[in-house]
C-alpha cells in the first residue's frame, strides 16, 4: 500500500528537499466555474439564446443575470423560458443580481416578490444586491439601517427557500464615522440570512486582504466575482491570469471563506472579442486555480 511518504517520494518531493503543503495535496481543481452575464451586456440583448450558447461553449457550467424586471423579465424571457433555455445548454443559475433599493429604501416588497418568483422557477438559491443607493449610507446609523433592512430582506427570502446576498464594489470600504459600511453589514446581518459575493477586483483595488476578511469571516463568501486588474490600466479589467490579482493566493483559501461559486467578471474588453476573452478566462480558472 502507498501512503503518504512513499507517494512524495515516488513523485522526487522528498528527494528533491521540496516542502509541500497538506491543502495542495487535497486541492481540486474548480469545475463549475461561472460567468456573471454582465461581462456581455453589449450582446445579450441582442440574441439571449445565441448569447447563452456561447457562453456553454466558452467552458461555464453557470451563468449569474442581472437585470431582471417582472415586465421584461431576462431579456424578453419569462424565468421559466430562461431557465429551459439555459438547461438546453448545460448550465445552472446559483444566483442573480436584482435591484433591492425598493426595499432597502422603503421596505416596499412588490420587486422582491417578483424576484423571489423568478429565483425560484430558475432553481437560484440567492437574491443578490448587486449594489445599493449611497444616499442610504452617509451615517453609521444609516448603515446599520440597512444591515436590519438585509435581514428582514433575508426573513422574507428564507420563507421561500432562499437567502439574501450582497456584492461590493469599492466605495463599501470608504470611512463612514469609526467604521465603514463593510464592516457594519458584516457585524450586524445574521450568516443565517445574508451571504456574502466577495469581488475580488474591487477588493484589490481598495488594498483590502481578501485572505483576511476569510479569515476572520469563515463561512460567510458563498460566492467571488473572478475579475482580473490590467496591469497598465487598474482602472480597466483584463482576461484572468493577464492581470495584478493574486488568484492563485487568494483562492487557496476559499474553502475558509465559504466559497461554493466562482463567477468570472469582466467589465470591458480591450483588443479582443469578448468570447475569446471569457474563453480564455474560464481555461485560466479550470487550468491553473485549485481549491
Amino acid at each position: 500500500m502507498t501512503n503518504r511518504r512513499s507517494f512524495l517520494k515516488q513523485a522526487g518531493l522528498l528527494s528533491a528537499g521540496v516542502m509541500v503543503a497538506p491543502h495542495l495535496l487535497s486541492a481540486k481543481p474548480i469545475k463549475n466555474i461561472g460567468l456573471q452575464l454582465y461581462s456581455l451586456r453589449d450582446i445579450i440583448g441582442k440574441d439571449v439564446s445565441g448569447t447563452i450558447a456561447k457562453v456553454a461553449a466558452a467552458g461555464y457550467k453557470e451563468v449569474e443575470p442581472y437585470g431582471y424586471s417582472k415586465k421584461a423579465g431576462f431579456w424578453g424571457l419569462q424565468p421559466k423560458e430562461f431557465s429551459a433555455l439555459l438547461k438546453q445548454n448545460g448550465l445552472t443559475t446559483p444566483a442573480a443580481h436584482y435591484d433591492m433599493n425598493q426595499f432597502l429604501g422603503s421596505e416596499k416588497t412588490e420587486n422582491l416578490e417578483a424576484y423571489i418568483e423568478a429565483a425560484n422557477a430558475t432553481g437560484q438559491s440567492h437574491v443578490i444586491i448587486p449594489s445599493i443607493n449611497h444616499d442610504f449610507i452617509k451615517t453609521v446609523d444609516d448603515c446599520k439601517a440597512v444591515a436590519d433592512k438585509m435581514n428582514k430582506a433575508g426573513e422574507i427570502l428564507k420563507k421561500s427557500g432562499l437567502k439574501l446576498g450582497y456584492h461590493n464594489h469599492n466605495f463599501e470600504w470608504q470611512p463612514v464615522g469609526d467604521t465603514t459600511f463593510y464592516d457594519t453589514i458584516l457585524k450586524n446581518t445574521d450568516p443565517k440570512l445574508v451571504d456574502m459575493e466577495l469581488d475580488l477586483y474591487w477588493v484589490v483595488r481598495s488594498k483590502q486582504d481578501a485572505v483576511g476578511l476569510f479569515a476572520k469571516n469563515p463561512g460567510r463568501f458563498k460566492f467571488v466575482h473572478v475579475k482580473d486588474m490590467d496591469k497598465a490600466k487598474p482602472g480597466l479589467n483584463t482576461e484572468i491570469g493577464a492581470g495584478s490579482v493574486d488568484f492563485l493566493s487568494i483562492l487557496a483559501k476559499a474553502k475558509q471563506g465559504g466559497v461554493e461559486h466562482f463567477i468570472v467578471e469582466q467589465e470591458n474588453f480591450t483588443n479582443i472579442d469578448p468570447y475569446v476573452s471569457i474563453t480564455q478566462s474560464a481555461k485560466y480558472v479550470k487550468d491553473k486555480i485549485s481549491i
